[in-house]
């Protein structure tokens, strides 16, 4: 399975941004999907989780009422919608993906499959 993320860039703080994640190679209704972020001397953070049909959601405590997850089964695409950005989310965001897991978990081990990242910059 190759998951290839984008969509980051450069925003002002307060701005919004849209990240993607395309699957390949797999079922993508199959797998459990997630978006992680790592700052600089940080260690990787659960952000957002989807299940596979996209019908259960999880958020990170600093995601909840900014950022929406949501997943395109049919395009074999995951999503993360930003919103009032603060500059404390600057980071690179990894989308990863589980095929075993039941529900959307928040450590980082627990996802077999990784994208490359993207990063995503807060300038205030």
């Amino acid at each position: 399975v190759q998951l290839q993320a984008s969509g980051g860039g450069l925003v002002q703080v307060g701005g919004s941004l849209g990240l993607s994640c395309k699957v390949a190679g797999g079922t993508f209704s199959n797998y459990v999907m997630a978006w992680f972020r790592q700052a600089p001397g940080k260690e990787r953070e659960f952000v957002a989780g989807i299940s596979r049909g996209g019908g259960s959601t999880d958020y990170a405590d600093s995601a909840k009422g900014r950022f929406t997850v949501s997943r395109d089964n049919n395009k074999n695409t995951v999503y993360l919608q930003m919103h009032s950005l603060w500059a404390e989310d600057t980071a690179v965001y990894y989308c990863a993906a589980d095929r075993f897991l039941r529900n959307t978990r928040a450590f980082p081990s627990e996802y077999g499959h990784w994208g490359q990242g993207t990063l995503v910059t807060v300038s205030s």
